[in-house]
C-alpha cells in the first residue's frame, strides 16, 4: 500500500514549514540568537543590525506570529523574548552539517 498523507499531518507539516519560513533570514536567525541571552527591547536589537526600527519590527513580528518569540510593552518600549529556546538545538545541527556534511552528524549517524 502507498503512503498517503492525511489531512491532520498536511496541517501539521504546514505549521512546520512556517515556523521555518520565520526563520529563513539571516537577520531573524540573527534575532533569535540573541534572545537566547536574554529579553531585549526592539531598540537593542536595531543597534546590533544594518536596519531601521522599523525593519527589525516587521521580522519580530514574523517570529511572534509562527510563536517563536513573544513580546511585552513597558512604557513606549517592547520587549522580545524566546519562546521556542529548542530551535537552537536545531540551528546547532545545522551548523554541524555545514562544518563537514560527509563526515559528521549531529543525530550520532
Amino acid at each position: 500500500m502507498k503512503p498517503v498523507m492525511t489531512q491532520a499531518q498536511q496541517q501539521r507539516l504546514n505549521s512546520r514549514a512556517a515556523v521555518l519560513k520565520a526563520l529563513a533570514h539571516p537577520t531573524r536567525l540573527w534575532l533569535v540568537e540573541q534572545l537566547e541571552q536574554q529579553e531585549r527591547c526592539v531598540c537593542e536589537l536595531t543597534d546590533g543590525v544594518d536596519a531601521d526600527i522599523s525593519t527589525v519590527s516587521k521580522h519580530l513580528s514574523l517570529l511572534r506570529q509562527a510563536g517563536i518569540v513573544a513580546s511585552r510593552r513597558e512604557g513606549k518600549q517592547i520587549y522580545y523574548r524566546l519562546e521556542t529556546p529548542c530551535l537552537l538545538s536545531m540551528l546547532t545541527c545545522i551548523e554541524t552539517a555545514l562544518e563537514a556534511p560527509t563526515t559528521k552528524s549531529c543525530c550520532g549517524r
